[in-house]
């Protein structure tokens, strides 16, 4: 008796908490729509907005801080808007699957009662978006007006490579600072040198992308009588030249490695024989190289997450409406977690997303990402870092997980010494069909990018077969762990 007493006691009490969610939930959803609807609003003005300052050439230091402000806004709403939209599908089809399996009232009201906590995380999540994208929004007006009098700029035909949704991806007032340097005369008189902005940023954060858009610019090719492009290991050769260059002249450097004083010193001294208005870019991964600098540098970080996962998707998707694959977009949450903890390469998540864009589908897309977390854990049980950090910093990378072998890839530079007679494969055809990889070793195409500077990403790859424990290397200072099965 006392037994069935509680089970009824039991039932009573899960009911009655039942009755208490549902009164609470019954108004969410109206409240949740109106959230979604007002986020659209305000991201169809911002859009609109920042597309049209990415066709307008921005000097006011100002307006570039703005703009800052309103793309982080604009691409945070942009992820919290596809969470909301694909949440309630995802949601439901995790409640059924709890429902089929244990159709008791506990887990029926543990199961809600996940839901309930996830979505008050999501609603404050939806909250804080809408809130930021309010406050940027908050005192456009002067934006808006100050932008109708800056100078609209002329698009090429091959922007459209750069372009997602008619703006560029990304790096809005990097690009607008960059012009505005490049564009302005401020030239003291008298002797002077040319003014040198450093850009500084780490591995594939799309330094030198920005650079060739912003010198493919019409206006800076017809402001600059010739460009220049040189490197750390070349930078005295143009002392060489200078008896044929004549006219502005802008000189970008690339400089894998520091340069001493002295050496710089030299090649200033030259720089001052350039016809006034010339200008000098530096493009590095080393912070120290700021000091050359006569402005203040520019620092490219990492993109957000919310920056990331937006390109990721729309590479992936390309004209497919992720909407139609809901599955497929939840996957895409997960591909761009592994991609930011790579820290944001642009190289991998271009990588990956021309892969999976070959193939909607739901099982190769689980295997691929299955296959990347696999990976990023034996390296570091192995190496004790991170796939990313080993490939930056020159140490070998253990891809068994991907090419169903024991090899290791190393970062390879395609220049005029590149060997010939090794094999090339990609990373798509190595994946699609292990069986292509050459028995010797061979060079791996990651990724080559299809805009300016068209870059191409490879990796010297060779079989470890023979290596056990102690001849796999690590990172100094770093613990090896077992290598998980």
């Amino acid at each position: 008796m006392e037994v069935a007493m509680s089970a009824v006691a039991g039932e009573l009490v899960s009911r009655f908490i039942s009755v208490l969610l549902n009164k609470y939930n019954s108004n969410r959803p109206q409240l949740e729509e109106q959230v979604e609807e007002r986020l659209q609003q305000l991201l169809m003005r911002v859009c609109t907005i920042v597309e049209e300052a990415d066709t307008r050439y921005i000097t006011n230091t100002g307006m570039m801080m703005q703009l800052k402000t309103l793309s982080e806004a604009m691409y945070r709403a942009y992820s919290v808007l596809d969470s909301s939209r694909y949440r309630v599908l995802q949601d439901g089809a995790s409640f059924d699957k709890v429902s089929s399996n244990n159709s008791s009232s506990i887990s029926l009201y543990l199961a809600k009662r996940s839901r309930t906590t996830a979505d008050k995380a999501k609603n404050l999540e939806s909250h804080g978006a809408l809130e930021s994208l309010e406050t940027a929004v908050a005192n456009i007006a002067e934006f808006v007006v100050l932008l109708g009098g800056c100078e609209r700029m002329y698009r090429r035909p091959y922007d459209v490579y750069l372009y997602t949704d008619n703006f560029m991806f990304g790096r809005h007032a990097e690009k607008q600072r960059l012009l505005s340097f490049l564009l302005q005369h401020s030239d003291p008189p008298g002797d002077y040198a040319p003014a040198v902005l450093p850009i500084i940023g780490g591995g594939a954060t799309g330094k030198k992308t920005l650079v060739a858009h912003v010198c493919g610019n019409e206006k800076v090719r017809s402001h600059f009588s010739s460009i220049l492009h040189l490197n750390g290991d070349t930078l005295l050769s143009i002392l060489d030249h200078g008896r044929t260059m004549e006219g502005m002249i802008l000189v970008v450097i690339e400089f894998s490695s520091d340069v001493g004083d002295a050496e710089w010193k030299k090649f200033d001294s030259f720089a001052v024989t350039m016809g006034r208005g010339s200008k000098i870019l530096i493009i590095s991964r080393l912070k120290r190289l700021a000091r050359f600098g006569s402005v203040k540098p520019i620092f490219l970080s990492v993109l957000s997450y919310d920056e990331l996962r937006y390109l990721f998707k729309i590479l992936a998707f390309g004209s497919i409406d992720p909407a139609e694959h809901p599955r497929l977009v939840q996957i895409a949450d997960e591909f761009a977690k592994v991609l930011h903890n790579m820290q944001g390469s642009l190289v991998a998540t271009n990588t990956a997303a021309d892969l999976l864009r070959r193939n909607l589908n739901v099982k190769f897309w689980s295997c691929i990402l299955d296959k990347a977390i696999r990976m990023v854990k034996r390296n570091l049980s192995v190496s004790g870092a991170h796939p990313s950090m080993l490939v930056e910093q020159g140490y070998p990378v253990d891809m068994t997980d991907f090419a169903l072998h024991r090899l290791s890839m190393t970062r390879y530079t395609i220049n005029g010494s590149i060997r010939k007679e090794l094999p090339s494969v990609t990373f798509g055809e190595l994946l699609a069909n292990p069986g292509v990889r050459p028995k010797e070793d061979f060079i791996l195409i990651s990724w080559e990018s299809r805009i300016p500077p068209h870059n191409s990403f490879a990796h010297l790859v060779t079989s470890c077969v023979h290596d056990t424990n102690e001849g796999t290397s690590s990172m100094p200072g770093r613990k090896r762990r077992g290598v998980p099965v």
